[in-house]
């Protein structure tokens, strides 16, 4: 068995990233309908749009490493995504669903920025100076994304769902 290089991991967390976010760009407009709060839906609507953006820039980063855009499954994604529906049609219609549709987006984000923060740390270690500020583009998203989640949490899924049916 041939051993293995940095270069090889490389490739194997960008494909586990690129099927991630393809499988991502699918779920949110899911979240964005199953949301009830009209900030969650744009939330969940003007992350699909960065997504978009995303896979453009991993498609990038294939082509400077000279290899074809294409995923790897992602079981981890998979499982994250898979709560994420339950959560919509476990708290279908209740004044938790917002808080459970942002925890679920935020295990998402949380993934995400492990991958791209790793991705550009190997990057920088391969020379890979071209990729660099297209995974730390994403990164910076995913940092965003994942502020702007926790403010919508805090300031009104949250409480609204601590909120006792009468």
């Amino acid at each position: 068995m041939a051993e293995k290089s940095l270069d090889d991991l490389f490739l194997d967390t960008l494909k586990d990233i690129y099927f991630a976010e393809k499988q991502i760009l699918k779920a949110l407009p899911k979240m964005a309908r199953a949301a009830q709060s009209t900030e969650g839906k744009q939330a969940f609507l003007t992350h699909k749009d960065q997504t978009e953006g995303q896979i453009e820039r991993l498609q990038q980063v294939f082509e400077l490493i000279g290899k074809p855009a294409r995923g790897k499954t992602c079981e981890a994604i998979q499982g994250i995504l898979s709560e994420g529906e339950e959560i919509m049609e476990e708290f279908k219609g209740s004044p938790a669903l917002d808080a459970g549709l942002i925890a679920s987006a935020q295990a998402v984000e949380h993934y995400e920025i492990a991958r791209y923060g790793t991705l550009k740390s190997w990057a920088n270690q391969l020379g890979l100076a071209d990729a660099v500020p297209l995974l730390d583009a994403n990164l910076q998203e995913e940092l965003k994304t994942d502020e702007l989640l926790t403010q919508l949490g805090e300031a009104s899924a949250n409480p609204k769902g601590a909120k006792k049916v009468a």
